[in-house]
């Protein structure tokens, strides 16, 4: 069975900078040193895991996660 879409938790390197990439549900990750290094490189690997076109999802859905910190 294809899954219509795969999303991917997005989240930024504070101490390095650039990006990774997480598919829920799937072994697949990637990062990137820009966002635009990182849409392709997620399209990349989606495409590498799923050998079969007919499998690949749909959709790709990039979910950013930001976590922030407040002194109280």
């Amino acid at each position: 069975m294809t899954a219509t879409e795969i999303i991917f938790e997005i989240s930024e390197d504070e101490l390095d900078g650039g990006y990774s990439a997480s598919a829920l549900g799937f072994g697949i990750h990637t990062q990137g040193d820009s966002m635009d290094d990182l849409r392709r490189n997620v399209r990349e690997a989606v495409d590498c895991y799923f050998d079969d076109a007919a499998d690949r999802p749909r959709l790709i859905r990039l979910h950013y996660v930001r976590d922030e910190v407040l002194v109280a």
